[in-house]
């Protein structure tokens, strides 16, 4: 009898190990299962983001309006309270922000217990009571009668509409305050502060316990654009895209929106991972049915899983020798501590004796280690589901990065989190498992939340001001509906004053272009191209519509150096024989077709076929030409070429080769118009009033050359510090400079200019100047057609890095900010030249209305991505009676000088004058 005692109580022992085994299986939950979630989750945060309702999400995806992450530079003095961040509680801190200018000074704080007639009572006596504690907390500080601003760090499921508005949801973790849920937590809390009635204190934001553990980690390596927070309750936040949250109604920057992802599985999602202790556990709580997740992982109610797995245990003898006691009994008498105290593997056996004792228990040996079991399934199912809802977080970011490798990092809070010995490893572990293209980096928040509260009132602080910042140096670039009007009629007297041959920076030069295409051309043409070391030759076959219109074929030569360095003979030879190749390429040799000449340098033009070269520009500096007609010099050339007969008919500008190419397109285009490097204009004007040129019957275009105008002064008043800073280091200080404000050749100077005030005010690049923005021209203006068309900010974000500047997210919309005025400004500027423009033609034909097309080229009206609709807004604003088509030319330099000499031709008679 006595060998087979110990074989009974062996048979005993595996029994009811067997039994635990089995009732501990229930908590596992396979990574299958863990995916499964973790996509339910995701879906359910997209259409939460997205505002859908069908079905209804179980998260809530609520914007908390901190739009930034600290920069490690945030100063000055804060004041914090910490409501239902530690279940009955309430703290108060003093924090002091010292950015990094010295060493961190740690924060003074207390912690006052809740009664819970308190927590179950009214939201006045709640309130009151939380003003008492800043009173007396202060009181003690001796802080004086300063303006202290308030962060308010309120742990409960609130809907914000702003950061210092915040509407109670639901209360959870055992508050049931009266009068409170459906009301602005905020307003309740400044009424109970001016009841009071003892300090000068300024709620500026009130912050969710989850935000401020992301926001109180050091920046320093890498931000912290994600906070998890397993406590008493459990939630995460995380940095989304404004553009997502359709709640917002922005397209611009990001915030932080709060998951609230304790109500997960309240539609039935967590069923197939839900043991029978979670549904008693459900049933006898404050909130049966709701916060299912959170009941599963918070440790509110961890505890409480334990005891009920405990006492369905003892029931079927596997614990205790089948014997419980009352404290077991009583709902609520295991608590997070005592599980954690319990796993504890340094102290385990003798804290989980000291825990079982305590509730009145007897434990055998055997006992203790099942019951650290129980503790460790119940634990480690709690972790692995909060890394499954996690990873959903960590996938959301990656797809919004749209990277294929993540690199982030979490900020953690929270007594679970903290300080139960095995919860953050397997959460990190299972993370891995589920997320393995996501490098994720785990920092432990900063003085549970409450420093990263202060850190979001510096923060909200920081923005206010660099926005002023931002806003006073960009106010001069918005230019309202009166000053475009002004520009418009400034310009209007400058071209009468031109066309008269008065004083004007407008030279108004004829082009003795008198006609637009009216579709009857025909013929076989030759264009010349000359704007640069490369140049064209097009054979241009002009047929009708139904003919297929024009075809063009053309080839590319280059100039060596020692021709454009030269002297002119040599230039013009060469041309000449780079004509004759194409002609023999193509079967043209001994035809002579009309040819048009697009002579991209500045000239004065005396004839459609005389063009007085003024200066070489371009790297050019050939001898002999400047001040000679360039087609006598072409036409010399053609001579000394012995059998090559060329009939130059015209030269021509590149914005009148614009508005021929569009002309073709439509008989209404009279306009032509350029913004690329430079920027000019032309139109067609009423031969009457043009006093360069005889006669006054009929109608000639005329070459603006509007980039000059304002080099008078007349625009002085719009001119900002940063556009004469650029003017001044020009190669033409004083001039052009109309161009100057609109151009692609100043546009992205301009904004280097401000980048690098922005800089010195601290606004930008935490207050770095580094070597690339002190250098002229490296911020080129294609740049900003690439950062505006960008909403995400990845492109520019990439373009500052390769400039060598460590740019922030908000630097990167400030950046892109910047670059929007300086080109909405441009446009504008560009749309009232334009408007001056068609008002002049209606006005001069004595139309009510004007119907009327615009061609024009360039590479920042075509490229950049809002240009071309900001100049048609402002001539629709400017010029009401006039509708206005802008057609985008098609090779206006080479298809234009051929259209020039076609209709030159068709008034002549003749394809061949």
């Amino acid at each position: 009898m006595d060998s087979a005692l110990p074989e009974n109580s062996r048979a005993m022992n595996e029994k009811n190990l067997k039994l635990v085994q089995q009732c501990l299986k229930q908590f596992d939950v396979t990574e299958k299962q863990l995916r499964q979630i973790q996509a339910a989750i995701l879906q359910d945060m997209e259409q939460a983001l997205s505002r859908q309702t069908d079905p209804s999400p179980t998260v809530q995806m609520l914007p908390t309006y901190v739009r930034s992450t600290p920069h490690g530079t945030e100063q000055g003095n804060f004041l914090v309270l910490e409501l239902g961040t530690s279940g009955a509680t309430l703290r108060v801190l003093w924090v002091t922000l010292r950015g990094t200018t010295g060493p961190r000074k740690e924060p003074v704080s207390w912690e006052f217990t809740i009664p819970t007639e308190i927590t179950l009572g009214t939201g006045q006596q709640l309130f009151d009571f939380a003003a008492g504690c800043l009173v007396e907390f202060l009181d003690r500080l001796k802080v004086g009668s300063q303006p202290i601003q308030l962060g308010f760090n309120f742990s409960f499921p609130c809907h914000q509409t702003g950061l210092d508005q915040s509407t109670l949801i639901s209360w959870t973790k055992g508050f049931r305050c009266s009068g409170v849920e459906g009301q602005d937590v905020v307003q309740l809390l400044r009424e109970a502060i001016q009841r009071q009635g003892a300090y000068n204190i300024d709620v500026v934001a009130v912050v969710n316990d989850t935000v401020g553990t992301m926001m109180s980690c050091d920046p320093r390596p890498q931000a912290c654009e994600i906070g998890l927070v397993v406590d008493t309750g459990t939630n995460a936040c995380y940095m989304e895209e404004a553009r997502h949250v359709g709640e917002l109604g922005e397209d611009q920057g990001r915030v932080c929106v709060n998951v609230q992802w304790g109500s997960f599985g309240d539609s039935g999602a967590l069923e197939p991972v839900q043991t029978p202790f979670d549904l008693q556990l459900d049933q006898e709580s404050l909130n049966p049915g709701t916060q299912r997740f959170e009941k599963m992982v918070g440790g509110l109610y961890l505890g409480e899983l334990v005891r009920l797995v405990l006492i369905h245990l003892a029931g079927q003898r596997a614990l205790f020798g089948g014997v419980t006691s009352p404290a077991l009994l009583t709902r609520g008498s295991v608590h997070i501590e005592h599980v954690m105290e319990i796993e504890d593997p340094s102290h385990g056996r003798a804290r989980a004796q000291a825990v079982l004792q305590g509730l009145g228990l007897n434990p055998s040996a055997q006992d203790y280690e099942q019951v650290q079991q129980v503790c460790g399934a119940v634990s480690a199912r709690a972790a692995r589901l909060c890394a499954a809802a996690l990873t959903a977080i960590l996938a959301r970011v990656k797809s919004n990065q749209e990277r294929s490798h993540l690199g982030v990092a979490v900020a953690t809070g929270g007594r679970v989190y903290e300080q139960h010995p095995r919860f953050s490893t397997i959460l990190q572990q299972t993370v891995r498992l589920l997320a393995p293209d996501s490098d994720t980096t785990f920092v432990p928040s900063e003085d549970g939340g409450g420093w990263g509260v202060a850190v979001v009132t510096a923060v909200a602080s920081r923005l206010a001001l660099h926005r002023h910042h931002l806003e006073e140096t960009l106010a001069p670039f918005r230019l309202d509906s009166e000053q475009l009007k002004a520009v418009q009629a400034e310009m209007r007297e400058a071209m009468v004053r031109g066309l008269q041959g008065e004083d004007s920076t407008l030279p108004m030069l004829p082009t003795y272009v008198c006609a637009t295409p009216d579709g009857t051309e025909r013929g076989d043409f030759l264009a010349l191209d000359l704007g640069g070391t490369n140049f064209r030759v097009l054979w241009v076959k002009v047929g009708s519509r139904s003919e297929g219109g024009v075809k063009i074929t053309n080839q590319v030569f280059s100039i060596p150096e020692s021709v454009t360095q030269g002297t002119g003979q040599q230039l013009f030879d060469h041309i000449v024989d780079c004509i004759v190749d194409f002609q023999k390429e193509h079967g043209l040799s001994g035809q002579t077709l009309p040819l048009g000449f697009t002579f991209s340098f500045p000239c004065k033009q005396v004839g459609l076929d005389q063009g007085i070269l003024l200066s070489w520009t371009k790297g050019f500096k050939a001898s002999d030409c400047e001040g000679q007609d360039v087609v006598s010099l072409l036409r010399a050339a053609i001579r000394r070429r012995q059998g090559v007969e060329l009939n130059v008919v015209a030269i021509v500008n590149d914005t009148v080769g614009t508005m021929m190419s569009c002309g073709y397109e439509d008989p209404h285009c009279e306009v032509g118009l350029i913004v690329g490097t430079g920027t000019n204009a032309c139109y067609m004007e009423e031969l009457c009033n043009v006093s360069a040129v005889p006669g006054d019957k009929g109608r000639m275009c005329i070459n603006m050359e509007w980039g000059a105008f304002g080099d008078d002064g007349l625009l002085k008043e719009l001119c900002t510090p940063f556009d004469i800073s650029v003017d001044k280091s020009s190669i033409n200080p004083g001039k052009q400079r109309f161009e100057k404000l609109i151009s692609g050749m100043y546009l992205g100077e301009i904004v280097r200019q401000i980048l690098l005030h922005l800089t010195c005010l601290g606004v930008l690049f935490r207050g770095q100047v580094f070597q690339c923005l002190q250098t002229k021209d490296i911020f080129k203006t294609k740049f900003l057609s690439e950062i505006e068309s960008d909403l995400q900010r990845r492109q520019v974000r990439a373009i500052l890095e390769k400039l060598g500047l460590p740019v922030s997210c908000d630097d990167a919309l400030m950046v892109r900010e910047v670059c929007q005025a300086v080109s909405q400004r441009a446009a504008k500027l560009c749309g009232a030249g334009v408007a001056a423009v068609v008002e002049k033609i209606r006005e001069n034909r004595g139309l009510e209305e004007l119907s009327v097309a615009v061609g024009v080229d360039g590479t920042l009206y075509k490229l950049h991505p809002h240009f071309s609709d900001q100049v048609k807004d402002t001539v629709r604003h400017l010029a009401p009676r006039c509708s206005v088509r802008f057609l985008q030319s098609e090779d206006g330099s080479g298809k234009g000088a051929a259209l020039v000499t076609a209709v030159a031709c068709r008034l002549a008679g003749s394809t061949r004058p």
